[in-house]
């Protein structure tokens, strides 16, 4: 399962209810930090987080509100001393970006800790205990930007009745058979994992995207997820300046959830010019499953996806 944070929901500006853009994604201990925009540090400890095991940041493009919080991130990581190097991917236009501005606060590689920068490869896997993210290319004023789906690996469990019908015993021979080995029995019978297994069940997928200005091209790699979280910067009515500043309208996140097929849909980057009530209700006239993002929010995408599922928030 995958358990969200949400730390910054504003759009472009701060404001008194909404920092800039900046999500935790937490899974099997891991975390990762998608964005970090101003204040980003802080967010994380309002939100009672704190910065153990944060090791790796996924950054969507490059634009200041995305970015600025790095410097003090890596300062307060410095001042707590924290161990092994804190991974930093994005596209290479972002990465030369993130270089010169950290560059810039500590020459000479003077950094307070070590730092990799990791070039993002659409489709490219990166793997992480329990679960992958893939990057696929996301389209905004023609700057190089990312998207991510998170995913649990399917999985396939036992069952009971199967095992119950041949004798295997509880403990260790039941624990192999999960892990798809072949195990001999006291009293001489091999059993194959395969007899005693059912059929693969998908696991969790989450899809998180930053600054968007089309959708036709996200259908495919959206498609099927359990959550999307994406911006809704504007409403339909304003929709030329959405087109002019390269953001989305309400209305176009929700006709994307409904053309592939996700189970719950989150709207970020929320503009202070619109109530945000206004902007839920355009999106479920395309797609009923429809939450709000606000700082310090938290949410869980399930193990197993939609049957799981709890009912949206309004």
């Amino acid at each position: 399962m995958f358990d969200l944070t949400f730390l910054g929901t504003g759009a472009s500006t701060p404001s008194a209810e909404r920092g800039l853009p900046a999500l935790m994604v937490s899974c099997g201990g891991r975390r990762v930090l998608v964005d970090c925009g101003e204040g980003t540090q802080r967010q994380i400890l309002r939100a009672g987080l704190g910065f153990r095991r944060l090791e790796r940041v996924l950054l969507t493009h490059r634009h200041l509100d995305h970015v600025l919080g790095l410097g003090g991130l890596v300062a307060t990581l410095g001042l707590l001393r924290a161990e092994g190097a804190l991974r930093i991917h994005g596209g290479r236009a972002t990465l030369d970006y993130v270089l010169r501005y950290l560059k810039a606060l500590w020459p000479e590689g003077g950094a307070p800790i070590e730092i990799d920068l990791i070039a993002l490869e659409p489709h490219v896997a990166i793997q992480e205990q329990g679960f992958t993210i893939r990057a696929f290319p996301v389209s905004h004023r023609g700057v190089e930007s990312f998207g991510f789906r998170f995913a649990v690996p399917a999985r396939r469990h036992l069952q009971p009745d199967r095992l119950a019908a041949l004798g295997v015993p509880d403990g260790a021979v039941r624990a192999a058979l999960s892990r798809g080995e072949t195990v001999t029995l006291a009293d001489g019978r091999t059993i194959e994992a395969a007899a005693v297994l059912g059929p693969p069940k998908p696991g969790a997928s989450l899809v998180v995207i930053g600054d968007v200005d089309e959708t036709e091209s996200l259908v495919e790699p959206v498609r099927g997820a359990d959550a999307l979280v994406i911006e809704a910067t504007f409403l339909e009515k304003d929709q030329a300046i959405a087109a002019a500043y390269g953001h989305l309208t309400a209305t176009a996140a929700g006709r994307l959830a409904a053309a592939a097929g996700v189970a719950t849909l989150y709207l970020t980057h929320l503009s202070g010019r619109y109530e945000g009530d206004a902007v839920a209700a355009e999106a479920r006239r395309y797609f009923p499953h429809v939450r709000l993002a606000a700082d310090f929010a938290k949410c869980r995408v399930p193990q197993y996806g939609r049957a799981e599922r709890s009912p949206p928030a309004s």
